[in-house]
């Protein structure tokens, strides 16, 4: 039970859900060509980091972006909320921490006090937490403002 008493339907095996994928690819935008991410890794699509190795034709469909954006999530983001969180997540909780790990990535997440809080199950302090994850290259940046802001109102139901 969640602290509201609302019913926390998904256990220790939760996966993001169709709605969660769309807000990620929302945020992350699409580019069907390669492009440098700010940390300067070999990018396309949703997010996807290029792996060594791993090639494409150059560019890519919406389509082909939509199904590495759901192969990610199924190999480095349910994982590790699967491994990680303790405790029954409502489904908007699941798809606000994972559009969370998409973008800062597994091991910020493993570290982070938003998810001791969330363990804890102190969700409003969880909540209160995505709005520190706003920083690249040392600077605030706009869009990751928008995003925490939208990742926090939906762990929170609103």
């Amino acid at each position: 039970m969640s602290q509201s008493g609302q019913q926390l339907p998904y256990g220790p095996n939760p996966s993001i859900s169709g709605a969660g994928i769309g807000f990620i690819a929302q945020h992350e935008g699409f580019r069907p060509t390669v492009y440098n991410d700010p940390a300067g890794n070999p990018t396309i699509g949703f997010g996807h980091l290029i792996t060594p190795g791993e090639g494409f034709a150059d560019p890519i469909t919406r389509e082909q972006g939509f199904d590495l954006l759901r192969s990610d999530i199924r190999t480095r983001v349910d994982p590790f909320i699967q491994r990680r969180v303790g405790i029954a997540l409502s489904q908007n909780q699941v798809d606000a921490l994972g559009s969370f790990i998409y973008n800062v990535g597994g091991g910020a997440f493993s570290r982070s006090t938003l998810l001791r809080h969330v363990n804890a199950g102190q969700f409003e302090a969880a909540a209160g937490q995505f709005g520190r994850w706003v920083y690249a290259g040392g600077q605030v940046q706009p869009g990751l403002v928008t995003r925490r802001a939208a990742e926090a109102a939906m762990f929170l139901g609103r």
